[in-house]
């Protein structure tokens, strides 16, 4: 399940905003990085560093990370974020992943349950 273009946070000036607002939650596996949305639906950017290791690892990583957000897509805030993640969760499954993640957007109060 890929995410929509709609949905994706690919402008430099997109991350500057983000990041320069200085709003961030965190757990051990990742850094959730967030500023209101100006559309009526959320954005989401992943970032992998080279630290976690090479390519398809760090390709491997993101692929579960946008699967698992999109699981869960219909209980997401209406925000703009970029999940940073941290070093650990290449050795993670799918399901940890997602539990993690959740976790995650749950601190930073991106994840409603309804």
């Amino acid at each position: 399940m890929a995410i929509k273009k709609a949905l994706r946070i690919k402008k430099t000036t997109d991350f500057d905003k983000i990041f320069l607002a200085r709003n961030s939650a965190a757990n051990k596996k990742f850094v959730i990085y967030q500023v209101p949305s100006e559309t009526n639906h959320f954005r989401v950017a992943v970032s992998v560093s080279k630290k976690l290791g090479n390519a398809v690892v760090r390709n491997r990583v993101k692929r579960l990370v946008r699967h698992a957000v999109m699981a869960i897509s219909d209980d997401l805030s209406t925000t703009d974020f970029v999940i940073v993640c941290r070093k650990g969760v290449e050795e993670l499954s799918f399901e940890e992943v997602q539990k993690n993640l959740t976790h995650a957007l749950k601190v930073s109060k991106i994840y409603k349950q309804q």
